[in-house]
């Protein structure tokens, strides 16, 4: 059994969902590993991961319009030292996924076709964004 681990920086450019299959695709295929399991980790606690449909946009539109509805900058939370938007991206975090595991066979990962995996920036303005790449396999 093998290892390899690594970082992607990922900027962001504000509230919204940022594709990550081509960058983890890249990697997996440079670590020579065939068969195995990968883990994202999400090194943030205002960003997060889905995994959703990647080929209508309004899907992913439809989603932030609905985290937005559940979980509004206007509520009134006792954190809003870094700003109003700041106590609902902590919110939408814990509401989704900090760690996703996907299974790697013939050095790809194992996805639906219309699956996409995304970094869910929460906040309203860019950030660069760092997730932790696990990959355990032979």
């Amino acid at each position: 059994m093998k290892q390899q681990t690594s970082f992607l920086k990922i900027q962001t450019h504000g509230q919204g969902l940022t594709m990550l299959n081509m960058e983890i695709s890249s990697w997996i295929l440079q670590t020579g590993i065939v068969t195995g399991l990968i883990t994202l980790w999400c090194k943030h606690t205002s960003a997060s991961f889905i995994v959703q449909e990647n080929a209508d946009p309004d899907v992913r539109q439809d989603i932030m319009h609905y985290l937005n509805d559940l979980v509004p900058e206007s509520r009134g939370y006792l954190h809003h030292s870094e700003g109003a938007d700041d106590m609902p991206a902590h919110i939408k975090a814990v509401l989704t996924q900090t760690q996703l595991s996907i299974p790697v066979v013939d050095r790809q990962m194992v996805l639906g076709t219309w699956q996409g995996i995304y970094l869910f920036e929460h906040r309203r303005y860019p950030h660069v964004r760092e997730i932790a790449l696990h990959l355990l396999g032979e």
